[in-house]
């Protein structure tokens, strides 16, 4: 429909303005604040009451058994309430944002919330930092669901709900903002980093006011001024060398744990995640108290007051707990097991420091010297952060915000970054791309691809340039005239080249029925005025929004007011249809129909009617003299046709072209026609495509069979014999004869492969007609097997040849021969019997599987110095191969 109309202020606001970004980016970074908040102190209650459990009751008992049930519920929840809960929410942001369809909306955050608090609170070594990213971007999509958007300000939001989610959970706005960047979008633009930095900003505000929020450090890392001198350059990059290391080790750990649920835990989700709940409560058991609480077990390993076999041993502990958690799917993050990890590797490598320092002959006590043990915990946390999530600039600033120390910075930048580069040596790229395509979701290879190529389609390319329109100033009867001799529902109302309306069909019913009058009313009363428009750099995405959100078939392409074209769904479902079926490597409108510039016509006299596409003088004899004895052995009559094509931007009925070489051309066909006794009709079509016309010619000339060149090869992609030819024997229902022409020698020997497929069958009964071209013809007939068939079948072989002695009045020999290669061994035996014409069935196969298995034809052809003739017998319908 084209009467849907809003006013422009309007539009502007559910279109997106600045206005209404910064508005959607307060109430994002306010709710996902809000929601980390109450994400953090649920797990705490629960958390809390779990530690107290531990102690008021058996402890062998109860933990395991809290472990078990707290994993099953919060299984239960994310199997039954959102599938997509699972796991850390990372990936499947990721995803959303690369556009594959991935649900995020309210439900999937209210399920992650739950089954998070339910997972930390049971005692799973997992995070809740990374679950808030997955809980802001679903609150973000949410939103976007409830105030009408465009896909492209969509996603935006998408991210700015995943960095006020980050932020809130790490009381770092700055990082929250880098992660999305670096990890999701890599996208610099704008409003996209203005969105973000204010979700991140408000996000971290709230948490910070109303929950305290973040990792909990020691107040000894907080408050302790970092020291950093030249003899701690040497540890730190040993720390970085570990933290790759290990933290390699850990990311294919995690690909690990997840093959064994996957492979060998034969359970539901909820079953999965209670176990390892079971596994890891069994474990804490059997481990100092102070490990029962993941908070206190954090503060613990910071303060470093433990001897170092107890570091070690969280270090392991904390290692293994966390992967066999993530692997079962339970709904958390890894984030702070990354950072709590990388604290414990940190403090090890600094407390090795300070133990060989004096061996070392440097000073122990006096300033320079080595740093402080927590220089070394904080710089592990970045390192071991960057090693695993491959982020090394998130990294550096998460701890630096959550320590506000311009020393770290250096420490920070050497750790991270070398443990990062050793870590992709290991496991190259992110780890949520690795986790997407362990599910089947593989955004490199799309990015790569060809699918990629939707995200840079534009209205311009898909636009037709060639608008039918009417002035304002028209009267109302001479738009309705209009109408009747268009198909068109609708045309753009424009002054100059100024667009200034949209009047449709439906505009004059209503004025027809309010009014039986049309004297003295123009279209500026009846018009809907400030149309919904795109301009021609708007993505393909912006597009679909809008025909779908205001239910229009068709948009006006305006640069500012002017109209410089129009796109309609049609338009857009055809590119896509050609892009998938590789019709077409052009996006663009449909070409407009050919249109008959020269035309001669015969008697009528003939059975059916051979089209004969010419184009070049000198192979036009040879095709005319194969076309004129299947017609005189049919009765046909020939259909010659010659086409000129004219670029897409000019229309065929309206371009001036020169017709001379057509009827030069078109003129030695009736000379020939005239030789051979045969009735020929002639004419020349301008088109923009050679093959459309072809088949228009066929459809309006009753065609029944098509003969026509071949160049015998192709060097496009994604085609099988060439551009026409493809289409022409994809579409076109009557028989194909395509004929690869070599220097005209003879037809005398001919060399017919068969395999027992109708196409086959077509092409022999093409023999007789075709072998009366030769003086003195003579057929051998072969059929190829498998090499390691020593005692094939050959029944077939000699029917053929029992029947072809029958028809023909030359002499007919039997062949079989033994290959692996049809193609080798077709043009080796051609070559061998000096064959004049090699002449094939179209394989039975579908073009696309031609084209994956190879292309027997397009072998030969290419290979073989002989006259090449294919044959492909008419169809019901089109092959779409």
């Amino acid at each position: 429909m084209w009467s849907l109309s809003i006013p422009r202020q309007l539009r502007h606001l559910l279109l997106g303005s600045k206005r209404l970004a910064i508005f959607e980016a307060c109430v994002i970074g306010v709710v996902s604040g809000l929601a980390a908040v109450l994400l953090k102190q649920g797990v705490g209650w629960l958390g809390g009451w779990r530690v107290y459990a531990s102690y008021a009751f058996p402890a062998w008992i109860t933990l395991p058994l809290i472990g078990l049930v707290g994993g099953f519920l919060a299984g239960w929840l994310v199997e039954r309430l959102a599938p997509e809960a699972a796991g850390s929410g990372i990936p499947q942001v990721k995803a959303a944002l690369a556009n594959v369809p991935i649900a995020l909306n309210l439900r999937v955050a209210i399920a992650k919330m739950m089954s998070v608090i339910l997972i930390m609170g049971s005692g799973f070594n997992l995070g809740r930092q990374g679950p808030t990213v997955q809980v802001g971007a679903a609150l973000a999509a949410q939103l976007s669901q409830w105030i009408p958007t465009s896909p492209e300000y969509r996603r935006q939001l998408l991210a700015a709900g995943a960095a006020a989610g980050l932020a809130a959970g790490f009381n770092a706005p700055i990082a929250g903002v880098l992660f999305v960047v670096e990890e999701f979008l890599q996208d610099f633009s704008g409003l996209t980093l203005g969105t973000a930095i204010l979700a991140s900003f408000v996000g971290a505000v709230v948490s910070r006011l109303l929950g305290d929020q973040g990792l909990n450090l020691a107040p000894s890392m907080t408050e302790l001024q970092a020291s950093f001198s030249l003899e701690d350059v040497p540890f730190f990059i040993v720390l970085g060398l570990l933290a790759g290391l290990l933290g390699a080790l850990f990311s294919n750990g995690i690909f690990v744990s997840l093959a064994f649920y996957r492979r060998v835990i034969k359970l539901g989700l909820p079953w999965k995640i209670g176990l390892a709940g079971l596994i890891t409560g069994a474990i804490v058991v059997m481990l100092p108290a102070a490990f029962r609480d993941s908070t206190g077990l954090q503060e613990f390993v910071n303060r470093g007051e433990a001897q170092w076999q107890v570091i070690l041993l969280a270090f392991v502990v904390k290692f293994c707990l966390t992967l066999v958690a993530y692997g079962s799917g339970a709904p958390g993050g890894i984030f702070a097991p990354a950072l709590i990890l990388g604290s414990s590797l940190g403090y090890l490598v600094g407390f090795s420091a300070h133990s060989i320092e004096p061996l070392l002959g440097l000073p122990s006590e006096a300033f320079p010297g080595i740093g402080s043990t927590t220089t070394y915990a904080l710089a592990g946390m970045g390192a071991f952060f960057s090693a695993v999530t491959r982020g090394p600039i998130t990294a550096i600033v998460i701890v630096f915000e959550m320590t506000t120390d311009f020393n770290m910075v250096l420490p920070l930048m050497i750790g991270s970054v070398i443990a990062y580069l050793v870590a992709d040596r290991f496991a190259s790229g992110s780890i949520y791309s690795r986790l997407l395509a362990w599910n089947g979701i593989d955004l490199e290879k799309d990015a790569t691809g060809n699918g990629n190529l939707w995200t840079t389609l534009t209205a311009a390319t898909l636009m037709q340039r060639r608008v039918e329109t009417l002035s304002s100033h028209l009267p109302v009867s001479e738009a309705m005239q209009a109408f009747s001799r268009s198909h068109h529902r609708g045309f753009p109302v424009v002054d100059g080249d100024k667009l200034v309306g949209i009047v449709t069909q439906s505009d004059l019913a209503d004025m027809t029925r309010r009014s039986s009058s049309t004297a003295e009313v123009f279209l500026r009363d009846i018009m809907t005025p400030q149309p919904v428009t795109v301009s021609p750099k708007d993505p393909l995405t912006q597009v679909l929004y809008l025909l779908n959100r205001f239910k229009l078939s068709r948009l006006p392409v305006t640069e500012g007011h002017k109209l410089v074209g129009i796109i309609t769904r049609a338009d857009i479902i055809r590119a896509e249809s050609d892009y998938l079926s590789g019709e077409t490597r052009q996006f663009g409108p449909q070409p407009e129909p050919s249109y008959v510039v020269y035309q001669t016509r015969s008697p009528a006299v003939g059975a059916g009617r051979i089209l004969v596409p010419l184009s070049n003088p000198r192979t036009a004899p040879l095709l005319l003299k194969l076309a004129a004895a299947i017609a005189r052995d049919r009765d046909y009559e020939l259909e010659c046709l010659h086409v000129i094509i004219v670029p897409r931007s000019h229309s065929p009925a309206e371009t001036t072209v020169r017709t001379t070489m057509s009827r030069r051309l078109l003129r030695q066909a009736e000379h020939f026609g005239q030789k051979w006794q045969v009735p020929v009709h002639t004419q020349a079509r301008v088109a923009h495509d050679a093959a459309q016309a072809m088949l228009e010619c066929i459809k309006e000339r009753h065609i029944d069979l098509t003969l026509m060149g071949w160049k015998g090869s192709t060097s496009t992609p994604g085609r099988v014999f060439g551009n026409a030819v493809d289409t022409l024997i994809r579409q076109a229902a009557c028989e194909v004869i395509l004929v690869k022409l070599e220097e005209f020698k003879q037809f005398n020997r001919w060399l017919v492969p068969i395999a027992g497929g109708p196409n086959a069958q077509e092409a022999l009964q093409l023999l007789p007609a075709l072998t009366a071209l030769a003086e003195q013809p003579d057929v051998l007939i072969c059929q190829i097997f498998e090499a390691h068939q020593q005692k094939p079948d050959t029944t077939q072989l000699t029917a053929v040849v029992a029947d072809l002695s029958d028809r023909l009045n030359c002499p007919v020999a039997a062949l079989p021969v033994w290959g692996n290669s049809v193609p080798e061994v077709v043009t080796q035996l051609a070559q061998q019997e000096a064959t004049d014409v090699i002449m094939l069935g179209a394989s039975r196969e579908g073009l696309l599987k031609q084209v994956i298995s190879g292309n027997i034809p397009e072998a030969i052809a290419r290979h073989s110095n002989q006259t090449v003739i294919l044959v492909r017998g008419a169809t019901a319908s089109a092959d779409h191969g």
